[in-house]
């Protein structure tokens, strides 16, 4: 089969290499997806450019496609079923190939509603926001009432809300009755409009007015009389935290999502968490259950209309797209967009003989 390579070229660039290898077989656990789209995150060119060891990797973590087998303790799918599913990261036989691996716990049923590219932008971002949200903020879930409920007061910041992963945590914080949703975002700020209620006081603010015009706003959107205890920085750098922190309460939350960074200038009474979505592989720390519900949730939510996928680009080629697709993520050319590939355009492609 065919799978898509990716090297570091330089200190700044990437090369991508279409090579042959072996179709992989599921471990017990495991699933084998026929991908027919593969979907892209930032960290797909981050780690083969940055960190150390990882060159010459398929990086593609979103798959979507049809099952092809399963190992002997997966009980729940069967070949030929529509799933996406959330590759582990950094293992072998990621999504940009004719055909991947993914645990059956991160794998989840899509109807025949929600098309292939629409479900390959889902797994890796909307589980971010979810660990983001429910487990490193504790926000309450949609189906949690009570004191845990009744105690989320000031609204919640959403930094970076027309990215993947800031829309799919407005997304959940709405499905969840988290209101309001102070959205902070640019050039898309017409799209994250669609997303929220401004009857509920959700608001967007545009971040190209400058720093001191963004923090003014974010405290001007919390409900007076209210302190802003929670913020989710899906960007976490380029003055993000900085401008939030100075509204939020000296003993506030925040969850940030560049792991391994230094966060400098953060009071030390904040309560500062990094959203890891690799929890729910097990590492740093065991989400797996949680991933297990939450990604049969999206299912449900994709079949019952309360939830969607983000929108995407189509990049020509297939899987010798990917190259110029990563290029595009890496210099911010995506703009409330994900990229996504479709694996029959890549070419010399002949499933038949496999």
């Amino acid at each position: 089969m065919k799978s898509a390579q990716v090297f570091k070229a330089s200190a700044t660039t990437l090369s991508v290499k279409i090579q042959d290898i072996p179709k992989p077989t599921p471990s017990a656990d495991q699933i084998l997806i026929k991908v027919v789209v593969a979907g892209t995150n930032p960290k797909d060119w981050k780690l083969p450019l940055n960190v150390k060891g990882q060159s010459g990797t398929n990086s593609g973590d979103d798959v979507a496609g049809t099952v092809e087998a399963v190992g002997s303790h997966v009980t729940e799918f069967k070949r030929g079923d529509r799933v996406a599913a959330f590759h582990q990261m950094t293992k072998p036989h990621g999504a940009f190939a004719e055909y991947a691996i993914a645990p059956a716990k991160t794998t989840f049923h899509i109807p025949e509603s929600t098309s292939f590219e629409e479900a390959a932008t889902i797994p890796l971002a909307a589980m971010t926001a979810a660990v983001g949200l429910f487990c490193r903020l504790d926000l309450p879930e949609p189906w949690v009432s009570g004191p845990r409920r009744a105690a989320v007061k000031g609204g919640v910041v959403v930094y970076g809300a027309s990215g993947a992963v800031g829309a799919f945590a407005v997304k959940l914080l709405v499905r969840a009755k988290v209101h309001p949703i102070i959205c902070v975002a640019g050039r898309a700020s017409s799209f994250v409009e669609g997303l929220i209620d401004r009857s509920k006081g959700d608001m967007v603010i545009d971040y190209r007015s400058g720093a001191d015009k963004v923090v003014e706003a974010i405290r001007q959107a919390v409900p007076k009389g209210e302190k802003l205890n929670y913020a989710f920085d899906a960007v976490s750098e380029k003055g993000s935290y900085q401008q939030i922190t100075q509204v939020l309460d000296p003993h506030g939350h925040i969850t940030l999502v560049l792991p391994g960074k230094k966060y400098e200038g953060i009071p030390e009474t904040v309560h500062k968490t990094t959203t890891t979505v690799g929890a729910v592989h097990g590492s740093p720390d065991d989400l797996t259950d949680f991933g297990y519900a939450w990604f049969r949730l999206f299912g449900l939510g994709l079949k019952e209309g309360w939830f969607s996928g983000h929108p995407f680009d189509v990049v020509p080629g297939g899987l010798g797209g990917v190259q110029t697709g990563l290029h595009n993520l890496k210099d911010g050319k995506a703009s409330a967009v994900k990229y996504v590939y479709r694996i029959e355009e890549t070419e010399g492609l002949e499933r038949s003989k496999l």
